[in-house]
């Protein structure tokens, strides 16, 4: 297989574990409280940036399954993309804690509460929430997995 090919299937998968995973358990995966497994992959984007593209095609098709229909497929894409073009820019593994749950805790937030006017600090806070639970998984799994030079690393580094 040639780079592109390779680079083009690796994308693809990233984003179809993105999908699985959280439909998965898709009473979890929306709403006021909130919690995605696939956000655990936030992490990859400070890997390499290209895996903004798997995150944010991913998160588009789940939120094509949203009871808020093409209010969350904008919203909630929107608000993994800027989260993942912020993580690109994280030096440290740890400090993608920071732009995935602000931003999806804010952007999120405000849908929710334009949507079905719920107390917007609040909803804010328990998507946020969510949101850092689900990447703290994935910080602790791949901080371990990049620590001992596993070589699931090297094939995600595209």
């Amino acid at each position: 297989m040639n780079n592109i090919t390779q680079t083009i299937v690796k994308l693809g998968v990233v984003a179809a574990i993105y999908v699985a995973l959280s439909v998965m358990i898709q009473p979890l995966s929306y709403g006021q409280i909130q919690m995605r497994l696939g956000e655990a992959l936030m992490v990859l984007p400070f890997i390499n940036r290209k895996y903004t593209i798997s995150l944010t095609l991913g998160c588009f098709i789940v939120n094509l399954f949203s009871p808020l229909g093409l209010v969350d497929v904008a919203f909630g894409t929107c608000a993994t993309l800027c989260a993942c073009l912020l993580i690109g820019l994280c030096r440290n593994i740890f400090l993608v804690l920071i732009p995935a749950a602000l931003v999806n805790g804010i952007i999120v937030g405000v849908e929710l509460n334009l949507v079905f006017q719920l107390p917007l600090f609040f909803t804010m806070f328990t998507v946020g929430v969510g949101e850092l639970v689900a990447v703290f998984i994935g910080v602790i799994i791949f901080y371990y997995l990049i620590k001992n030079d596993h070589p699931l690393i090297k094939l995600l580094d595209i």
